[in-house]
């Protein structure tokens, strides 16, 4: 590689694209590790890859479809596109299709199962394809067409984006999590403070955040409109990856001298718990500003935080209390190894004992897809990553967006409050 001092990105980039080195703003192209799509994108991009005229796809265990949005499918239409899927994965000989009983969320699954790993170049027709970037990985979301051309070729193009470095200093106050730290800055920034931008994510809380809070942050990314976010790996990374990748990852670090559009600095003493009011995820207000809102619904889970550690705290906040009356729990395990795993640590039957209801890893109502839609006039408290208006069901509805920890909380309260006010 060339003496050029680059980012993390741009290394990731020079090396797929088989050059010395790249710069913010070059036109590439580059070969790409993995394709992805679920039960959404994935018929669209079926459709444009039969139009190009190629009878298999560049790798057929490099090209993956996890139908996660409606399904259990929800409807005839959702069973059809599913089906299309599984046809086509069939045709194909693709190894990784995931079927219900053995699916999960896709920005959950793929890390899980060590489909994606370090220094890897991944798209995915989902725009929170970005949650890999907690590998060091480049991982981004792309249009079905896009994806269409790649799972033929193997390849597709990119700009290269500017960097922002963000560092994190210092230690967590009481319930503040990731997810916290991810909406004070989108927040501070706003969701298009980095538009087509790298975010990268560093500083000494980050080094002491586990995997799950790293992938909790890269996967909300998007909502500052990055191009993609992405964290340095370290030994955290090469223990979650161990026993785990499919292939060797790359561990890339950023060079000293690299070049970043602006570097940004928080510390983390100053924040509290975090709410994102309706209807952008940037209208943050510390939970202590936040007033007393009644909520008809509870959201935990979803490809942000339906993580081990995010049932586990939620799990301990409700253990021997009691959801609200007026309040609906509904829970959302990443995949069904986490299901697994929360039901032979306990944390399943906390949850139902309280009054939540627990759902097989899906999708579900962040998109307004279903097991959990809104009516006119109800509010919810989610652990979701949008709450644009009508996202989770009528657009007369509104979502609150928070950590594991509030959404717990305020389930049992009725109100969006913090678990140290029970």
């Amino acid at each position: 590689m060339s003496n050029t001092k680059m980012t993390i990105t741009e290394k990731i980039f020079a090396t797929h694209a088989g050059l010395e080195s790249v710069k913010a703003g070059d036109l590439i192209e580059a070969k790409v590790d993995i394709t992805l799509a679920n039960d959404i994108t994935g018929p669209v991009a079926i459709n444009e890859f039969r139009k190009i005229g190629v009878n298999k796809v560049f790798d057929k265990e490099r090209v993956v479809f996890v139908p996660d949005h409606f399904v259990p499918n929800k409807d005839i239409k959702s069973a059809e596109q599913v089906n299309l899927i599984r046809k086509f994965a069939k045709e194909m000989g693709i190894k990784h299709f995931f079927e219900v009983g053995r699916m999960g969320i896709e920005h959950a699954l793929l890390p899980d199962s060590g489909i994606v790993t370090a220094g890897d170049l991944i798209i995915g027709a989902d725009s929170h394809t970005c949650t890999y970037g907690a590998l060091g990985a480049f991982s981004t979301g792309v249009g079905s067409t896009d994806l269409a051309c790649a799972m033929a070729s193997g390849e597709t193009w990119f700009k290269v984006p500017q960097a922002i470095k963000v560092e994190f200093e210092g230690e967590l106050n009481k319930w503040v999590s990731a997810k916290d730290l991810v909406l004070y800055l989108i927040g501070d920034i706003g969701v298009d403070g980095a538009l087509y931008k790298t975010l990268e994510i560093g500083g000494s809380t980050i080094r002491n955040m586990e995997m799950d809070g790293r992938f909790t942050f890269c996967n909300m990314a998007i909502e500052a409109g990055a191009k993609n976010g992405i964290i340095e790996p370290d030994e955290k990374t090469a223990k979650y990856l161990e026993n785990r990748e499919l292939r060797k990852g790359v561990f890339y670090k950023s060079d000293e001298g690299a070049s970043y559009e602006r570097v940004i600095k928080y510390n983390v003493k100053d924040i509290e718990p975090q709410v994102a009011f309706p209807h952008l995820p940037e209208n943050t207000k510390p939970i202590s500003q936040v007033g007393e809102i009644k909520i008809n619904q509870a959201v935990i889970g979803s490809c942000t935080n339906g993580r081990l550690s995010d049932l586990k705290i939620a799990a301990e906040i409700l253990r021997g209390n009691k959801v609200n009356p007026d309040v609906r729990l509904i829970v959302f395990p990443g995949t069904q190894d986490i299901y697994l795993k929360a039901i032979e640590m306990g944390y399943i039957q906390d949850i139902i004992k309280a009054g939540g209801a627990v759902s097989t890893p899906t999708c579900g109502p962040c998109l307004g897809g279903h097991a959990g839609i809104l009516a006119a006039g109800e509010r919810a408290i989610s652990t979701t990553n949008r709450n644009f208006v009508g996202r989770m069901g009528h657009v007369n509805s509104e979502v609150y967006l928070s950590s594991p920890a509030i959404a717990a909380a305020s389930a049992i309260k009725g109100i969006i409050t913090s678990p140290e006010n029970l």
